[in-house]
């Protein structure tokens, strides 16, 4: 179960936060085989001057466009699923939107099935 939380810019589109979203939904999904309904993100669209970041790092360009994307899951994926995940929501989000590869940045956490209540003040997934 992903939790999921962008925060970009406030001068793009609904469309292009709605793009945003399902890029990085389907990528989950075909990344990490998640349910299409396990969908929990959160859309922070802030001031353009509140998003601070560096010309480039990485000897990556960063833009205006740049977004931040934290994801967190329960522990278990390898290095080459995140490496994939990685990949393919830049790829997703740079077809769809007006937003680079480049300005795609994405933090991982990790956690564990104690970790997580659904409602009703239940740990779900514990045993699971």
């Amino acid at each position: 179960m992903p939790f999921v939380q962008i925060y970009l810019g406030d001068h793009l589109t609904q469309k292009n936060k709605e793009d945003i979203s399902l890029a990085i939904h389907q990528s989950l999904m075909d990344n990490f085989h998640i349910p299409a309904d396990d969908y929990f993100q959160v859309i922070n669209a802030v001031a353009a001057g509140d998003i601070l970041y560096p010309g480039s790092y990485f000897e990556v360009p960063h833009s205006p466009n740049l977004l931040y994307i934290r994801i967190t899951a329960r522990s278990g994926r390898t290095v080459e699923m995140k490496q994939s995940l990685y990949k393919n929501i830049a790829e997703r989000i740079a077809a769809a939107t007006p937003v680079s590869a480049d300005d795609v940045v994405i933090i991982f956490v990790e956690n564990e099935s104690a970790d997580w209540s659904f409602g009703r003040g239940i740990a779900q997934m514990v045993g699971k």
